[in-house]
């Protein structure tokens, strides 16, 4: 299950001259939808390439990373047992290093392998109905977590434990790159590129404006825009726990998951929307900060300087702030 959406994209159609128009594509992926807003120039590639290339680089990265298709890569892995190994491409092995990464810097509460643990609780793959597990049935699934379980032994990714992984908190922000740098290379220099609600935005429209996003109020029964920001050169992902959970005797499990604890986070943070020039590390660190929560994230992103909008719950509503870094996000 993909990230919350808190980030939403402004784009004016008009303005456009000299031979300079744009152009929009959009459709079905990752469980989700993925978008590409460019600018075509007369010198520049046809729609009809930029939409083979945009769709082949999503197959691929789906039947790489997905964990809803059986005969995905990570899939095959997840299936095998312990003290197993199995061929990677090269960048699933780049996201596992990422993964290891922010495991470590957040003492192990981000995880790439807490699959068992979300379908337990109801939210993965692999559950049928949401629901609070007992402590036997928690505690066997423990032992099938933990990024330490996992190495890397040439091209190929090994197990020591029955771990499996799941690269939702990460695959869309690299997905997000992946596409900006093929697209750049077609000769593409403007553009706004967003999966699942995962984006980055480089140049100006045909206009000479910006690129807008929207940091938007975590609301479940309507959009409200907070602030709007022009973007360029950044990539931007928001994480939230306001629409993907459920209640259980008065109490509220979200899908952010503390893999140190085996269950869902407690605290009133609703919400992170950070801002990175890797869309990857963007989508990492606001999935590593709402799961710290409130005082812990915002202590470890100005230990990290990232540029990070955090919104949290209070008695009549909600309440935000802006790191130090975030102030070099809005450039208009």
């Amino acid at each position: 299950m993909r990230n919350v959406l808190l980030v939403s994209v402004l784009v004016s159609l008009l303005g456009c001259g000299q031979g300079d128009t744009l152009e929009r594509i959009s459709g079905p992926t990752m469980g989700s939808s993925y978008t590409v807003q460019y600018v075509r120039t007369p010198q520049g590639p046809a729609p009809g390439q930029v939409k083979r290339e945009v769709e082949a680089i999503l197959e691929g990265v789906d039947k790489r990373f997905s964990t809803y298709r059986s005969d995905s890569l990570t899939e095959t892995f997840n299936r095998l047992p312990a003290n197993s190994c199995q061929y990677m491409p090269a960048d699933v092995l780049e996201l596992i290093r990422v993964g290891e990464q922010l495991s470590q810097q957040s003492d192990g509460a981000f995880d790439l392998t807490v699959e068992p643990l979300l379908d337990l609780w109801g939210f993965g793959p692999q559950s049928r109905f949401e629901k609070v597990p007992d402590a036997q049935a928690l505690a066997a699934t423990r032992q099938r977590v933990g990024h330490g379980h996992l190495r890397i032994v040439g091209e190929q990714l090994c197990k020591d434990a029955p771990v499996q992984v799941d690269f939702n908190s990460i695959a869309a922000g690299h997905a997000v790159d992946l596409l900006v740098e093929r697209l750049n290379a077609l000769g593409v220099a403007d553009l706004l590129v967003e999966i699942t609600g995962e984006l980055k935005a480089l140049g100006r429209k045909p206009d000479g404006s910006s690129w807008k996003v929207a940091v938007e109020l975590p609301r479940e029964d309507r959009q409200i825009a907070q602030q709007v920001l022009a973007v360029d050169g950044f990539g931007v992902s928001t994480s939230g726990d306001y629409r993907n959970y459920f209640e259980d005797n008065g109490q509220r499990y979200s899908h952010t998951f503390d893999a140190r604890l085996g269950r869902p986070v407690k605290h009133e943070l609703a919400a992170v929307t950070v801002f990175a020039r890797s869309t990857l590390m963007a989508d990492g660190y606001s999935t590593l900060l709402l799961i710290l929560g409130p005082q812990q994230g915002w202590d470890f992103a100005l230990r990290h300087e990232i540029a990070a909008v955090f919104v949290t719950r209070v008695a009549d509503g909600f309440v935000s702030r802006s790191t130090p870094a975030f102030a070099r996000v809005d450039k208009d």
